[in-house]
């Protein structure tokens, strides 16, 4: 069965760095699109950033841009998120996730705290 799983949340302070991982399994990695989204207390989910399988074709919210990098490393079937020069609006629960044979899966969340 497909399976995400999110690891390199924590507390940092503003201005500092984090990086995600997403270690997915079940699936054929190397062809799915994968997709990282945030939700802050009382906010609706946001998309964060899109790797595309072929290609590698990258997008981004604006509010992360230049700040986060997605990346993916098909060999590991993993997906990173670099996020760099954060702010404490960055808080949030960040999840990985695909769409695979017309079903969304999403991963169990990681925790990113953002204050000094």
């Amino acid at each position: 069965q497909v399976q995400l799983e999110e690891s390199g949340g924590g507390l940092v302070q503003p201005g500092g760095s984090l990086r995600l991982s997403c270690a997915a399994s079940g699936f054929t990695f190397s062809l799915a699109t994968m997709n990282w989204y945030r939700q802050a207390p009382g906010k609706e989910r946001e998309l964060v950033a899109t790797i595309t399988a072929p290609g590698g074709i990258l997008d981004y919210a604006d509010s992360v841009k230049g700040r986060f990098t997605i990346s993916r490393d098909n060999a590991k079937s993993t997906a990173y998120l670099q996020m760099n020069s954060l702010k404490p609006e960055d808080t949030a629960a960040y999840y990985c996730t695909t769409m695979w044979r017309a079903r969304r899966y999403w991963g169990q969340g990681t925790q990113v705290i953002v204050s000094s």
